[in-house]
Formats: C-alpha cells, structure tokens, sequence
C-alpha cells in the first residue's frame, strides 16, 4: 500500500529517496529495512540503549522541511545511542513539534531507556513516509550526535563515512521525524550475517 502524498516529506538536500550504487547489500538492507529497528538489532545480539540528551530547541531547516513545519518552529528533541553486544552500533535523533510532546506524541517523553518502537508499533493509525538515506555532513543536526560518539581516534575520517536513514511518522497529523545512522563498528558485527531481502514498505508499520 503507497503512503499518501500528504505523508510523503520532500527532500533537503543532501538526502536520497533511493539507496545509490556505492552501497554494499548490506547497508541497503538496513538503510531501508522497514519495521522497527531495535527487532532487527535483537536478531543480531543483545541491544541495550542510552538516552544522551532530550531537549525543547529551534527546528534546523533541513529537519522542519521533513516535517512539514516552519524553520525554528519549538521542537522537542530525543538523542539516544543502541549497542549491540556491548558495540556502539546506531545512535539515533527524534524530534516532534513541542505541542506535539505533550499530545500526539506525549509518549515520546515517558520511554526512558526504552525504545521508540514500544510507542510506534502498537498503533494502526501511524503511518511511516518512505525513507530517505545521505552520507552524513556537518550541516546535518544529526552529524555532531553521530560524530560525538565515535572513539577519538580517527573520528574526523569516520564521522565521514557515516550512512543515515529516516523517515517521519505521522499520528493525529502531527510529524515526529526519526533518523538513524550505523557506526562502523555495527558493520563489523554483521559483515559475516547474510543479507535478507527487504519486503516492501508498508503503509502502517508491522
């Protein structure tokens, strides 16, 4: 089933509807590999995750074309960093409008050290806009989180190298704009794991 004009965010420069030819099978699977992510993280070893910041800020331009609202429109911020065995493998940025946070997306406030899929898949009324994938810059909010938590050592030549993803989720036609990057320690942990065909994405999440 297609996700509606209405849901589909346009695109900041910079990100790609389609996975480029320069990626590897593996980062197509998960760039674009639909359903809850943390699901797939358990399938490759124990997921543990870390709140390191949540706050109300200005929406970045590029993040407020995604979800449809005003540059430095009040947002409410979530930055979370997943490891998988003990390897800091997917950090991870949410944000919704601020009256958002304290209605459509109130639930955003309450997860703690919990996943965002305890609060997205469990509603049929969401519905996911397709994704859109770029190497990760500077002038992307989400680089300094990203970069951030890369080991010092050769932190300028890997934050480089940095594949993200995200999409927007939209309940009661509010936005909340989710993106996740992989570190390269995450890729050395699935290098030797077959690569599943992706399944269509889905209108509503499964």
């Amino acid at each position: 089933m297609t996700t509606p004009a209405a849901h589909r965010p346009p695109l900041a420069a910079g990100w790609l509807a389609q996975a480029p030819a320069i990626l590897s099978p593996a980062q197509r699977h998960w760039l674009f590999r639909p359903g809850a992510l943390t699901a797939g993280l358990r399938q490759v070893g124990q997921v543990r995750l870390r709140v390191l910041a949540e706050y109300a800020d200005g929406a970045p331009p590029d993040e407020a074309r995604a979800m449809r609202i005003a540059p430095g429109s009040p947002v409410w911020i979530r930055e979370v960093l997943m490891s998988v065995n003990g390897v800091d493998s997917v950090p991870a940025r949410s944000l919704t409008p601020l009256t958002a946070s304290h209605g459509a997306w109130q639930g955003m406030r309450r997860l703690l050290t919990r996943p965002l899929a305890d609060m997205l898949y469990h509603d049929s009324t969401v519905i996911r806009s397709p994704f859109a994938c770029r190497l990760l810059a500077s002038p992307v909010p989400f680089y300094a989180t990203a970069r951030d938590v890369l080991p010092p050592a050769g932190r300028a030549l890997q934050a480089g190298r940095i594949w993200a993803r995200r999409s927007v989720f939209w309940r009661q036609g509010q936005p909340l704009l989710v993106a996740e990057c992989f570190l390269p320690g995450f890729w050395e942990l699935v290098a030797d794991q077959p690569v599943p065909p992706l399944v269509p994405h889905q209108r509503t999440p499964r």
